[in-house]
């Protein structure tokens, strides 16, 4: 099996598990088909297969920083593409300083199905609130934004 068959094997799958817990928990119907088309982009689609599937696995040689680098701008693209993605709401300023934006409730909503469907597609469970639990002090969201998530992964909002 090649790596990008492998990585559309993965990426079929996540989109349809993201699907699953975007209907189950309210988020946009549009937003739920579009859900990471920028993947499919050879700028992301290219790299992310070389990084997840091609050889050797996370680049643990010298000769493979320039596949890392690759990689690193892939996930950056991708972030900036996506507005589901926390990380598209903070802002650099120019003088160093970080600003984290509210995000709109339909791209928070579409953030925990996407953090949903990545844990389905590659542990087989739907343990997100454990997961978020374990890496909330690392993502950086807005207080309003954090209040709907955690209400998300609590069951209180479900439409």
């Amino acid at each position: 099996m090649t790596k990008h068959f492998k990585y559309a094997v993965y990426l079929a799958r996540h989109k349809w598990f993201v699907f699953v817990a975007g209907l189950r928990i309210g988020a946009p119907l549009w937003r739920l088909i579009i859900h990471d088309w920028s993947k499919f982009l050879p700028c992301e689609w290219l790299p992310y297969a070389r990084y997840f599937y091609g050889t050797p696995h996370k680049y643990q040689f010298p000769c493979c920083v320039k596949a890392q680098t690759d990689f690193d701008r892939a996930w950056l693209h991708h972030q900036h593409a996506n507005p589901h993605h926390w990380q598209h709401w903070v802002l650099r300023e120019d003088s160093g300083a970080t600003k984290v934006l509210e995000m709109p409730i339909h791209f928070a909503r579409e953030m925990v199905a996407d953090w949903m469907g990545a844990g389905r597609a590659i542990t087989g469970k739907w343990e997100t609130a454990q997961w978020y639990a374990k890496n909330k002090q690392n993502i950086q969201l807005h207080e309003a934004t954090r209040e709907i998530v955690e209400n998300i992964l609590a069951g209180a909002v479900t439409r």
